[in-house]
């Protein structure tokens, strides 16, 4: 099983990055993401044996308790560096969800989870971009936008996902909810 965390992202939401890749997309024939595929990845696990699942679950649950997280949308850029994917993301202010990966880190590290070795950049994945593409059309489209505020909400939860590459892109399947209120 591939898996990460992630935060999920409101309709409303999704919906206005939706409306914005139809209009970037004919700017740029790259790596699209539906509005299926739209979240705020917290801690990639990768690989891990469907065996392990609940051990897994088990200490996700224990992650410390927190008030909610304010999350703020907002601004696009793009991670160009030639030795890793190349992104381009909308932003995420959301002070405390450093914190949550970083406690995320810790608890599936004590299960031998690889730490990451860069630091926490959160985002929403809006395309992945070939190397060598020619970014010119793409960034004179963003200029365009009135606006690059796709709002605010609470993250009263996460999510564990399994990540399956199938034709046309990667599908997630939601495999359990943790609040981030214990009670």
């Amino acid at each position: 099983m591939r898996l990460f965390t992630a935060l999920d992202l409101p309709g409303d939401i999704i919906g206005r990055m939706d409306e914005l890749l139809a209009r970037l997309r004919p700017a740029a024939p790259i790596q699209w993401s539906t509005a299926a595929r739209l979240h705020i990845t917290v801690k990639f696990i990768g690989v891990w044996p469907e065996v392990r699942l609940e051990e897994l679950k088990t200490s996700l649950a224990g992650v410390a308790a927190r008030d909610p997280i304010s999350v703020h949308l907002r601004e696009l850029g793009a991670f160009l560096n030639p030795n890793r994917r190349r992104i381009f993301w909308c932003g995420v202010d959301a002070p405390g969800l450093a914190e949550l990966a970083a406690d995320m880190e810790a608890a599936t590290a004590a299960l031998g989870v690889a730490r990451e070795e860069r630091g926490y950049s959160p985002h929403v994945t809006l395309a992945r971009i070939e190397e060598g593409f020619d970014m010119t059309a793409l960034r004179t489209a963003v200029v365009a936008e009135s606006t690059l505020d796709f709002g605010r909400f609470e993250a009263r939860s996460f999510f564990l996902y399994q990540s399956r590459s199938k034709s046309g892109g990667p599908v997630y399947t939601k495999l359990a909810e943790f609040p981030l209120s214990h009670p």
